[in-house]
């Protein structure tokens, strides 16, 4: 496959069954074989799709003494401010060339998540900031909630078998700042190939050259959304639970043109996450003789942690 493919989310959500199906088909396959779809349809809308890049820009913005107050120690970078070169890809000795910020997810006092999950970080300085990433965060954890009902419904489960393993989840919404490059890289690249940790990204931001998909054959290709699609991939729990059958692919955020280098790139990816006691383990209808067992047994929790150590996000 060398073009990602598009789909709608509305056919899902309509009345007919057979556009529904056709949805859940669609996503299905292109799950198996490329790992990526550039997805119409979802609850963003443009307002909120610019108030986020606004804010986004001002907190970036902000001198790094006032930003690095915001980097809280001791949490893995789960919330707040995480400094320019600071994560490294697995596998890869240089950091990436970005700053972040992380919005976590939002818990009633009484849950039982409240004393698993830091709080979020007020930044003081930008009034509305907070404000426009917690409706974003909702606005594209429910976007994900019907992409998941699509993939139970079709790897033959019962539609709604996420739903409880996502209720208050850990997902991250995660503003990225790629700056001007101002000297040779020397090797270091925006974003190293990677895969992500989690069940579905949903990304906002991939109008523009930059983000890469490896597929099957080994090649390159380039993920460009339209202005009103998402790109949603498929993370490395929902492959290991599914047994590979959808797959998580390898991407990467390559380096502009030399005579690009002067320009910022801005990307938010929404890491969708289960809740921490939700089993990895393979789904029994994923499992047959032609497809052996691949990967050991886990929670979402132990992967998590095992991954953040990876990438140098936990120190131990």
């Amino acid at each position: 496959m060398d073009k990602i493919p598009s789909v709608d989310l509305r056919d899902f959500l309509s009345d007919n069954p057979e556009r529904k199906q056709k949805f859940v088909n669609e996503i299905g396959k292109a799950y198996e074989e490329i790992g990526f779809v550039a997805l119409k349809g979802h609850f963003l809308d443009d307002q909120l799709v610019d108030d986020l890049y606004g804010e986004v820009k001002n907190f970036f913005e902000l001198p790094t003494e006032t930003k690095l107050k915001y980097e809280i120690p001791g949490i893995g970078g789960q919330r707040g401010y995480v400094g320019f070169g600071k994560e490294t890809a697995k596998g890869f000795k240089k950091g990436d060339l970005k700053e972040f910020w992380h919005f976590g997810q939002y818990v009633s006092d009484d849950s039982k998540y409240k004393t698993e999950y830091p709080d979020n970080v007020i930044v003081d300085e930008l009034p509305k900031f907070n404000e426009v990433g917690k409706e974003t965060y909702q606005m594209l954890e429910k976007t994900g909630k019907y992409v998941l009902r699509a993939l139970a419904l079709y790897l033959g489960l019962d539609e709604f078998y996420f739903d409880d393993k996502i209720a208050e989840g850990n997902s991250i919404l995660r503003p990225i700042h790629y700056p001007p490059i101002t000297q040779e890289p020397d090797d270091a690249v925006r974003a190293a190939a990677h895969g992500d940790i989690n069940l579905i990204t949903l990304l906002m931001g991939s109008q523009g050259k930059g983000l890469q998909v490896q597929n099957h054959n080994g090649d390159w290709i380039d993920a460009i959304a339209e202005p009103d699609e998402l790109m949603i991939n498929v993370g490395d729990m929902l492959s290991r639970h599914t047994n590979n059958k959808l797959k998580s692919t390898i991407h990467r955020v390559v380096n502009p043109p030399r005579e690009l280098w002067g320009t910022s790139r801005y990307s938010i990816p929404f890491f969708m996450h289960p809740v921490s006691e939700m089993s990895l383990n393979a789904l029994e209808n994923c499992v047959d003789e032609n497809h052996p067992k691949l990967y050991e047994d886990t929670t979402a929790g132990e992967f998590l942690r095992e991954r953040l150590i990876e990438l140098g996000l936990i120190k131990i």
